[in-house]
């Protein structure tokens, strides 16, 4: 993981985004979400799609690797914090919104207590397989029972070209969330012309997908 934090060091982070992505806003009340409600998002970088969930009125809980990339986020939209250190993280917390730095599989249920819903744009498709179902297990250990996930993933010849982001199919998908969650795929479109990076690289397809989940154990 020592990776990602050199990544932000050296600004190799090709997968930021600056717009807020477009499938949020499409698929945004699949989450069933009422004003006030908490939306964690997962390997969050500082991304722009955190304030769009604060301009509808969210709250935010994210996890990041990247010390930088949180303190880039509040620094770049010009938001007050603090920090603080826990246990084994540091809590960055400003109006409406709580950043913890360190690792994802250090986060429990006592952080998360008070989510509703999950937004992973980037999380699953940033994890090698062998990490996947460890990622999906632990997400399952730490939200409250029918708590909802906005899942975005692509899909794409791998051995066409190296992750990540990595393919991560429908199959797999439903494979990894099959213990504990209900799982719908609402859109899948193959998007390679939008895709320059994958184009030069001669692959195929790329194909986008977007699923609804919610967590139907305790």
């Amino acid at each position: 993981m020592t990776d990602w934090i050199q990544r932000w060091k050296d600004g190799k982070i090709g997968w930021h985004r600056d717009q807020v992505n477009s499938k949020l806003i499409e698929f945004i009340d699949c989450l069933q979400l009422n004003r006030g409600d908490t939306v964690f998002v997962p390997l969050c970088g500082k991304s722009a799609d955190m304030i769009y969930l604060l301009e509808q009125g969210f709250k935010v809980i994210g996890v990041e690797l990247s010390q930088l990339a949180i303190e880039q986020f509040f620094d770049e939209n010009n938001l007050t914090y603090t920090a603080c250190q826990l246990d084994r993280l540091t809590a960055y917390q400003g109006k409406n919104i709580a950043l913890y730095c360190g690792d994802y599989f250090a986060l429990d249920h006592s952080v998360l207590k008070s989510v509703s819903a999950v937004y992973d744009r980037a999380a699953l498709i940033a994890l090698p397989i062998d990490l996947r179902a460890k990622y999906v297990q632990h997400l399952y250990s730490i939200i409250s029972k029918d708590c909802r996930v906005l899942l975005l993933t692509l899909n794409y010849p791998q051995s066409q070209m190296g992750g990540p982001p990595f393919a991560v199919n429908k199959d797999e998908v439903v494979s990894l969330f099959s213990k504990g969650f209900e799982c719908q795929q609402l859109q899948c479109f193959n998007d390679i012309k939008n895709e320059p990076k994958f184009l030069r690289a001669g692959v195929e397809f790329i194909e986008k997908a977007t699923y609804c989940l919610r967590k139907t154990g305790e």
